[in-house]
């Protein structure tokens, strides 16, 4: 029976509820206050324990900060949202449904609701200070441990996570620039349009069609792009939707190697950014055409190692020749990689292992073949090369 004490307490929290039954038994459905739900609820982390044996106590991981930072992040966006609910086990010494009403009143105490699911949104909302933020909560009262361990590990074991090529895939709906919205429309007309270096090389939504010349899927395509249009992408798209201008970047910072398409990207000339990439990835075609065009096992070129290669050479190759803010012509990045000293034939896994590994290696042989490396680049003392005007897709 629930304590008679509660009713006498003033510090409570009340909210509407319906009750939902189900074999597991009953539970209830609300909305309550970020700020409440942070003040009451508590994490029962995974832990070892010594005792006559060890076991294992405590059914949710522990809290990944990096993950926390994201969505502290996050909940600061104009349209940002957790409509998930969160599951939590309340004592009935804590809590209390009155039928009559549809109502739900609960301690306002530290560390009364234990958090099945949801422990990493609860704590992304951990000193908001933004407009009201309410989250749907599903509470189930006096359950044991043993369901809350099913319960939890049912949500976790079950659910089928959204690939990152689909979730790039479904920016395409949205109305707002961003750079995400970019990126996966560069993707889309690169691997579309007839003649491009990378025509039906890349799987849309991560999956293959069939088609013998894919090599990249859309999100190892967008992933390495999309740092060089914004440090912050969901930042940049929150700005453009309340109407703000994100900031240009100034061509004298040094992490301009990071950003050199943002100005691009924000001034909406998203051709010249797709026109620069299928100039640069052409003449690495033109230079290495079997390894490139070919999609055969033993060469990895055109794979993921290659490209995440070939991507973190970019800025190197685009700024040495006066690249900022313009259009660097095929004939202009076919003059850098004439330098490099390798043939087709040495694009191999055994000279440049799948992973970090391999990329980096093959990351400096064009920085040294080429005779462009990064701290003569990016010397913030050095002026950075100029062109004069813009070529036009």
């Amino acid at each position: 029976m629930p304590d008679e004490r509660l009713k006498m307490d003033q510090n409570l929290i009340s909210f509407k509820c319906i009750e939902v039954i189900q074999p597991i038994g009953t539970f209830y459905i609300g909305s309550i206050d970020s700020s409440d739900l942070v003040h009451i609820s508590y994490s029962d982390v995974r832990r070892m324990e010594e005792r006559d044996v060890e076991v294992l106590s405590g059914i949710e991981r522990p809290l990944s900060m990096k993950r926390v930072g994201e969505l502290r992040r996050y909940v600061k966006n104009i349209d940002a949202s957790f409509p998930t609910g969160i599951i939590l086990a309340i004592d009935s010494d804590n809590a209390e449904y009155i039928k009559a009403t549809g109502t739900m009143t609960i301690k306002r105490d530290p560390n009364v609701a234990k958090i099945i699911d949801g422990q990493h949104r609860i704590d992304g909302l951990r000193d908001y200070s933004g407009p009201k933020f309410q989250l749907n909560v599903t509470i189930f009262i006096d359950m044991d441990i043993e369901d809350q361990a099913l319960l939890f590990a049912t949500i976790n074991l079950k659910q089928t996570p959204v690939g990152k090529s689909l979730a790039y895939d479904l920016f395409e709906f949205a109305k707002t620039r961003s750079p995400q919205k970019t990126c996966h429309n560069i993707a889309k007309l690169l691997n579309s349009k007839e003649g491009s270096p990378f025509h039906r090389r890349i799987m849309i939504l991560g999956v293959a069609t069939g088609s013998p010349t894919e090599t990249l899927t859309q999100a190892a395509f967008i992933d390495r792009l999309i740092g060089y249009l914004s440090e912050d992408p969901m930042s940049d798209r929150d700005a453009i939707k309340r109407g703000k201008t994100p900031a240009l970047v100034d061509a004298a910072r040094i992490r301009v190697r990071k950003l050199i398409f943002r100005n691009m990207w924000i001034k909406d000339q998203d051709a010249e950014i797709a026109r620069v990439l299928w100039n640069y990835f052409a003449a690495v075609a033109e230079r290495w055409p079997k390894a490139w065009q070919f999609k055969q096992e033993g060469l990895i070129l055109n794979r993921t190692t290659g490209f995440r290669a070939l991507m973190r050479f970019l800025p190197i190759a685009y700024l040495s020749l006066g690249g900022l803010d313009t259009v660097v012509s095929q004939d202009d990045f076919a003059s850098v990689f004439e330098k490099v000293k390798l043939d087709d034939d040495e694009f191999t896994p055994e000279n440049f292992k799948p992973g970090t590994s391999g990329q980096s290696k093959l990351y400096h042989l064009l920085e040294t073949h080429s005779r462009l490396d990064d701290h003569t680049i990016f010397n913030p003392t050095k002026k950075l090369p100029t062109r004069v005007g813009v070529t036009k897709v």
